[in-house]
C-alpha cells in the first residue's frame, strides 16, 4: 500500500490508527497533541494517565475514543537543538516505534502529522524527508497504507535550492507559451511540425508539439536483426497493461518491486494486470514510468498508450519532465514537490 500525503485536519481521519505528538507526560498539551485529546474526550486522558509517560522516541497506543480512528498512538519527538543532538536519530526511532506498535495491533491503515515541527522546532522541509524516508524503509515489507497529514502548502517544503531550481524549471518552459502572441506559438509550432488544424483559422492545441504523433512511436533499434515485422507491430498494438507488464520483465523486476517503488495500491496492481484493457489514471502511467526508470521519450510512449501525453501547458508535467531529465526516479521526492506547488500527487 502507498504512501499518502493529505491536507487535512488529523483529528478527521477515518483510519486505524492515528499518531499523536505528545509530551513526555503524555497528558495532553498544545498544537496537535490537545486537539486530540479534545476530539476523543476525557477518556482518553484518563487511559493515558495509566500509561506512566513516554520516553523521547518511543510510542504507546491506547483507544480512540470519541475519534474516528479506532487507536491513537502517542509518540514524544526530539526537541529540535540544532542538528547535533541525535535529533534525527529520535525523530526517526518517533516514527518507527508508531509503525511496529500499529502493525503489532493488526492496523491497515495509520495517519501521521508532521511529529516536532510545531513547538519543538524541528525544520519541516529536514522533519518530511525523516518521515518519509522512515516510512518508505516500513513499506518495502508491509501492506499497510501511510498517511502524512499537514494542514496547509506552507507545513511542507522541499529544500529551497530544489524548490528554485524547479521554479526556475517552470518559469523557463511554462511562461514563455502562456505569454507568447497566438501568431508566434503558431510560427513556432510549424517549425517544429507540431500545428494541428482540422480547420483554417483553428486555435493551435496547446503543446502540440508533445502531442504531433497519435501513436507511440518505436524506434527501429529497439528491435534486432532477427526481430520480425509481426514482433514490432505486437508492441504498437499492445495495450497499456501489456506494455507495462513487458516494461517489467525487461527492466528484470517483480510486480511487487515496481508498484512498490510506483508507490501504487497492490489491489489496483492486480486490476490492471488481470484486465488487458484497463484505463488508468495520468497520475498512475507516470509513477509506473517513474518506478520502471523511463527516460522522457519512453514516459511519453507509455503515457500514449493511455491516451495522455506531456504538456507545457501543465504545471505538474513540467515537474515530471524536471525530475526525470535530471535522473531523480524518487516518487516520494517527486511527490514532495508535487505537493509543494500544489499539484495532483502519483502513485497512490
Amino acid at each position: 500500500m502507498p504512501l499518502i500525503i493529505v491536507r487535512n485536519d488529523i483529528t478527521k481521519m477515518n483510519c486505524d490508527a492515528i499518531v499523536n505528538a505528545a509530551k513526555n507526560s503524555l497528558l495532553g498539551g498544545g498544537g496537535v497533541d490537545g486537539a486530540i485529546h479534545r476530539a476523543a474526550g476525557p477518556g482518553l486522558l484518563e487511559e493515558c494517565r495509566s500509561l506512566g509517560g513516554c520516553e523521547t522516541g518511543q510510542a504507546k497506543i491506547t483507544g480512540g475514543y470519541d475519534l474516528p480512528a479506532k487507536h491513537v498512538i502517542h509518540t514524544v519527538g526530539p526537541v529540535w537543538q540544532g542538528g547535533g543532538h541525535g535529533e534525527r536519530e529520535l525523530l526517526r526511532s518517533c516514527y518507527a516505534e508508531s509503525l511496529r506498535l500499529a502493525e503489532e495491533n493488526s492496523c491497515q491503515s495509520v495517519a501521521f502529522p508532521l511529529i516536532s515541527t510545531g513547538v519543538y522546532g524541528y525544520p519541516k522541509a529536514e522533519a518530511f524527508r525523516v518521515a518519509v524516508d522512515t516510512v518508505e524503509e516500513f513499506l518495502k515489507d508491509s501492506d499497510m497504507t501511510v498517511y502524512i497529514v499537514v494542514f496547509g502548502r506552507d507545513s511542507l517544503l522541499v529544500s529551497q535550492k530544489r524548490f528554485a531550481d524547479i521554479q526556475q524549471f517552470i518559469d523557463d518552459n511554462y511562461v514563455d507559451e502562456h505569454s507568447d502572441p497566438l501568431e508566434e506559438r503558431r510560427r513556432r509550432l510549424n517549425l517544429a511540425g507540431g500545428w494541428r488544424s482540422d480547420r483554417k483559422g483553428a486555435a493551435p492545441t496547446v503543446g502540440a508539439a508533445y502531442e504531433s504523433s497519435v501513436l507511440p512511436s518505436v524506434p527501429l533499434s529497439q528491435f534486432s536483426e532477427e526481430s520480425s515485422l509481426e514482433e514490432a507491430l505486437k508492441q504498437i498494438d499492445e495495450s497499456f497493461s501489456q506494455m507495462l507488464l513487458r516494461k517489467i520483465d525487461e527492466k528484470g523486476m517483480t510486480d511487487a518491486q515496481c508498484y512498490k517503488k510506483a508507490n501504487i495500491d497492490r489491489k489496483l496492481f492486480s486490476k490492471i494486470r488481470s484486465d488487458v484493457h484497463y484505463r488508468p489514471k495520468k497520475t498512475t502511467v507516470i509513477a509506473f514510468a517513474v518506478a520502471l526508470e523511463l527516460d522522457l521519450s519512453e514516459t511519453r510512449d507509455m503515457l500514449m498508450k493511455a491516451g495522455f501525453a506531456l504538456s507545457h501547458s501543465s504545471k505538474f508535467d513540467i515537474i515530471i519532465e524536471y525530475f526525470i531529465s535530471h535522473g531523480n526516479y524518487n516518487v516520494f521526492e517527486i511527490n514532495e514537490a508535487l505537493f509543494s506547488f500544489d499539484q495532483s500527487l502519483i502513485g497512490q
